[in-house]
Parts: C-alpha cells; sequence; structure tokens
C-alpha cells in the first residue's frame, strides 16, 4: 500500500489535536461560566430575572430532552411536571415553613414518582400513547389545582404568593443577584449530572432503545423498565426547575401552568437542537427572549414575526441551534485535517 509520505506520523498526532479540542472545549465552558458570574454584577434586576428565567427553562428543557432526545419518546405534557415542581415548593414554603433550597429535593422527588408513574403503563404500550398521556395531564392538571378539596394547600383560583429570598450569610447582593446565582448553581449541577448520565453506560442503553429497540432487547435491555426510569429522570429535572420557577416568579396559580407552557418547552427543545444538552440553554433563551423581539419588530402582529422566525429557523437549521454549531465546527475541523493530508474519518467529502 502506497501512503503519502508523513501521513502515518500526521495520524498518530490526532490523538494529541483531539486532546487539545478536548481542553479547548474546557476552555470554554469556563469562560462561559465566568462570564455567566461577571452578568450578576452588570445587569439590573429586570435582566438578571430574565437571565434567571433563561437558566430555570433550560433545565426544564435539559429534562424534556432526556425523554424525547435520547430516549426517543414524546412528550407533550412536560409543563404539567414544572407545575407539579412549582406547587410542591410553594406549598412546602408556606404551609410548612421550609427553606426555599430545601423545596428542591422534595420537588424532585415528588416529580420523579409522578413521572414513573404515569410513565409505567403508557411506555408499554408505545411512544404515542405517552404522548397522549402527558398532552392529557397537561390539560386536566390545572383544573385539578382549582379543585375545592385542594385549595386549602394549592390556594384554589388564587394561587399562592411567594417572597423572593435574601442573600444569606449577609452577603452584599441583591435579592435578584441573589436568586441568579443561586439558580446559576442548581443549572450548572443539573447540566453536569445529566452530561455524566447520557455520556455513561445509561445514556447509551437510551440511545440504543431510541434509535435499535429490537437489539437493544436482545442484549438484555428491558425497554420498558429503561424508559420508563428516563421518564421519571426527566420528570426530576423539570420539577426541579418548576421549583426554581415558583421561587423567581414569586407566585403559582393554575391558570399560569396552562398547556401552552408544554408547548412552550417543545418549541425551545426542536429550537435548540434534540439530543443536545448544550441545546437546551439555546432553546431557552429563544423562548424568553424571542417573544419581545418579535413584539418590538411588530407590536400589531407578535405572533406572526414569532412564527415566521421560528419557521425560518427550522428551515436553515433544522436539528437545532446545537446542531447548525456541531456541523460548522466538524466542516472547519475536517478542513483542517485535509490541510495536513489527513482524510476525515470515515471517507471523503
Amino acid at each position: 500500500m502506497i501512503t503519502k509520505p508523513g501521513l502515518l506520523a500526521q495520524t498518530a498526532r490526532i490523538p494529541e489535536r483531539n486532546a487539545i479540542v478536548w481542553r479547548g472545549a474546557i476552555v470554554f465552558k469556563l469562560i462561559g461560566l465566568a462570564a455567566a458570574i461577571a452578568a450578576t454584577f452588570v445587569f439590573s434586576g429586570y435582566h438578571l430575572f430574565q437571565l434567571t428565567m433563561v437558566i430555570i427553562y433550560a433545565i426544564a428543557i435539559l429534562g424534556l430532552n432526556i425523554v424525547t432526545g435520547y430516549s426517543g419518546q414524546i412528550s407533550l405534557g412536560h409543563g404539567a411536571f414544572y407545575a407539579i415542581g412549582a406547587y410542591v415548593s410553594a406549598i412546602l414554603m408556606t404551609q410548612y415553613n421550609l427553606p426555599y433550597w430545601a423545596t428542591l429535593p422534595a420537588a424532585a422527588l415528588v416529580c420523579a414518582i409522578v413521572g414513573f408513574a404515569i410513565g409505567l403503563p403508557a411506555l408499554r404500550l408505545g411512544g404515542l400513547y405517552l404522548a397522549l398521556t402527558t398532552f392529557a395531564l397537561a390539560i386536566t392538571l390545572p383544573q385539578i389545582l382549582k379543585y375545592r378539596a385542594f385549595e386549602d394547600w394549592t390556594g384554589g383560583v388564587q394561587g399562592i404568593v411567594l417572597a423572593k429570598p435574601d442573600a444569606p450569610f449577609g452577603l452584599p447582593l441583591s435579592a435578584d443577584q441573589w436568586l441568579y446565582l443561586f439558580s446559576l448553581a442548581v443549572g450548572v449541577v443539573a447540566f453536569v449530572l445529566a452530561r455524566n448520565l447520557l455520556a455513561g453506560r445509561i445514556g447509551r442503553a437510551m440511545r440504543a432503545v431510541r434509535d435499535h429497540p429490537i437489539a437493544a432487547e436482545a442484549m438484555g435491555v428491558h425497554l420498558a423498565l429503561l424508559k420508563t426510569k428516563t421518564f421519571a429522570v426527566s420528570a426530576l429535572f423539570t420539577g426541579v426547575a418548576g421549583a426554581l420557577g415558583a421561587i423567581a416568579v414569586q407566585y403559582v396559580a393554575p391558570d399560569s401552568f396552562s398547556v401552552f407552557l408544554s408547548i412552550v418547552l417543545f418549541v425551545g427543545l426542536v429550537v435548540g437542537g434534540v439530543a443536545s444538552v448544550a441545546g437546551a440553554v439555546f432553546g431557552a433563551a429563544f423562548v424568553v427572549y424571542m417573544p419581545n423581539v418579535a413584539e418590538k419588530i411588530s407590536k400589531a402582529a407578535p405572533d406572526a414575526i414569532y412564527g415566521i422566525i421560528l419557521i425560518a429557523i427550522l428551515f436553515f437549521a433544522p436539528s437545532g441551534v446545537a446542531g447548525a454549531l456541531a456541523r460548522i465546527a466538524e466542516r472547519v475541523r475536517g478542513k483542517d485535517r485535509f490541510k495536513d493530508g489527513i482524510p476525515l474519518q470515515g471517507g471523503t467529502r
């Protein structure tokens, strides 16, 4: 076999270049985290509130992405788990005087149990049944929250008003600054846990069930149980986001968690990028900022502008913002390899 002079030596440098890319990614993430922390002392209270909501929606979309992007199951009612997490946090804070930070694990546990209970029968039948079941849950939950028998806990139609937490330990931070930093810390933990989960054995099993369910079952994967556990984990993440959302907004009411919230989360998932952890951040930024952008463009028909922008994104970036950025980065790396005489893995273009 005839090889190009120096090709073997250049190919041997590929692991080194991969290590450089990996270190570059770590540095980029650290710079992004530093910029996010610095934003605390740069932006006003309103803009910090918007950034806080971006973090909260990112966690919620991340939960939806776990079950839809990585497990291949369609959920049209994740707003219901967001609402459950919000109400668990609100009830524990007002009825039982629990600290706001202590309500997050409780909301996560309750949502995981509810998600497992709902997913167990639906996922045994198929993905469409899960979509209809979650959609029905999103429609019925606001009515359940209004039911008179639960008014002593949920506040009925009036809802529950919460107090915004102050910075602890006498820190010289406003309530908005502290809540943003607290949400940022929770978001970092959530994304790290999700990244480790999806990059490990369980994540590989999820993708195997999504892409080749028959082969995965032949390898010993219990399809129904894995899908149900995945749905429970997905509900857990979204429930934590709901609890944070209740603390940030300082108010929960049944009408705040209509089926439209589930649609918003699904839009954020698609725009950000399905089966992409980083895509949840892009999707959250879209659902928080794009309505304001659309209204500035046209106050007469902001919904029409919103729809046009959404269609344009889906047309030019069908795999979402994260997918488009990944393709651009891959092309740049591919060109660099060709410059050095190293062919792309899997063939040429």
